[in-house]
Order: C-alpha cells, then structure tokens, then sequence
C-alpha cells in the first residue's frame, strides 16, 4: 500500500503561481511512476503530468505544458506540480496518483493508489 497526501492548494489571482506537494508514505516510493490529476466541477477527472520512478523528464497534458512542471524528491518521497501563469479553467480538485504501469501519459485506470485531492481555485 501506498499512502499519498496532497497540499499546497488555495484561492490564487489568474497569472498567479501555487505549488502542489504529494507526501507519500508506505512501500517503496521511489519505485513508482507519479501523476497529477485533476477534476474540474462537473467534468471527468484528467491527466495533468507525470513523472517515472527514475526521475528525468516529466509529461504534460497540452493545457498545462510550458506553464506546469512536476518534478520529484525520492529521499523525502514527496512529488511537487509547479503551477505557474494559472487560469480560471485551472480551477480544479488536484490529485496525485501512483502506479506501477509504464506510461508516459497514464490514464485515470491506470493509476493504482490516489490521494484525497487538494482544490485549486483561480479567480479571474
């Protein structure tokens, strides 16, 4: 089992800046493939970024490439999103997500633990 809390979400201006951080707890973290989620009011939850066990580059949905960056810290099993330039159609309950499956750009089924979400609200 692994155990994954989210935090760093608020209420921020659009144009403003957050950073998310996902503690996680439990078996061997770093062996796992990390992804952010999100799920906006009345819509499906989505792919937001990802990053593999053995760090290097992340993956962007298109709507957040060039403004998010998600990155990773083994030693304090914490994975960050940094979200920069944000926009109302940011606002979303943010997820971090765990799996063992290798996928550049995970689906939601593929995931195999979830935290509880942190929401993000940006106003305009």
């Amino acid at each position: 089992q692994v155990q994954l809390v989210e935090s760093g979400g608020g209420l921020v201006q659009a144009g403003g800046s957050l950073r998310l951080s996902c503690a996680a707890s439990g078996r061997t973290f770093s062996r796992y493939n990390m992804g952010w989620f999100r799920q906006a009011p009345g819509k499906e939850r989505e792919f937001v970024a990802s990053i593999r066990w053995s760090i290097g580059n992340g993956y962007y949905a298109d709507s957040v490439k060039g403004r998010f960056t998600i990155s990773r810290d083994n030693a304090k099993n914490t994975v960050y999103l940094q979200m920069n330039s944000l926009k109302p159609e940011d606002t979303a309950v943010y997820y971090c997500a765990a799996t063992n499956r290798d996928s550049s750009f995970p689906h939601v089924s593929d995931m195999d633990y979830w935290g509880k979400g942190t929401l993000v609200t940006v106003s305009s």
